[in-house]
């Protein structure tokens, strides 16, 4: 593998087709379907749930719309920055490249400590996933949304060391339009997050 890294050649129009009729393309799809059902499933749970609160607090009595405002901010425009990415990666200006992962890294490591602070002082204030069935399902989402962000950002950490390593090869296009596409992915379960679980939990 690392034979091959090395030893392609710079062209990216070849390594756009190569990359998106590769079978490793072709599986990542396979992936992000089967990622795309569990968030389904994992959403139809919270509308089923989102009202049996037991004796806890509903949605609109412990969310902090600033808190989740910001994480909005940094994710999106993480989306945005991953974005120039891809643009760059078909010029082969890898320092761009970089420079536009590590931004995206960072923007994704801001909206994960948010997000962590947000679950942690819901639990520290005794609104725990064990709580009630709206909390248990409020949590896994979140909590299976977060744990896909860090596989992200540590994938951000792996391409940045193969791009300075390698610079653009096949073998490192393919993984950088894979990690684009995920990262998207990301954003828009979030979206979904946030219509589904904050803002219509507020609306009555």
């Amino acid at each position: 593998m690392v034979s091959n890294l090395i030893n392609e050649k710079l062209d990216t129009t070849k390594f756009k087709i190569s990359a998106l009729s590769s079978n490793k393309f072709f599986g990542f799809w396979l992936y992000l379907m089967s990622d795309f059902v569990i968030f389904i499933t994992l959403f139809s749970v919270y509308i089923v749930m989102k009202d049996n609160i037991a004796y806890g607090p509903s949605g609109p009595e412990i969310f902090n719309f600033f808190m989740i405002i910001l994480e909005s901010f940094f994710l999106l425009f993480s989306s945005f920055a991953c974005s120039f990415i891809f643009i760059n990666s078909e010029k082969d200006y890898t320092g761009k490249i970089i420079f536009w992962l590590s931004i995206t890294f960072i923007l994704g490591f801001l909206f994960l400590a948010f997000e962590t602070y947000e679950l942690y002082d819901l639990v520290k204030q005794g609104h725990g996933p064990s709580c009630s069935g709206f909390l248990s399902a409020f949590f896994m989402l979140l909590v299976t949304h977060g744990a896909h962000v860090i596989i992200a950002l540590l994938w951000i950490l792996v391409m940045i060391k193969q791009l300075i390593k390698f610079g653009i090869t096949l073998e490192v296009y393919t993984r950088i339009i894979c990690l684009s596409l995920f990262w998207h992915f990301l954003d828009i379960v979030w979206i979904f997050i946030f219509s589904i679980v904050y803002l219509f939990g507020v609306v009555k």
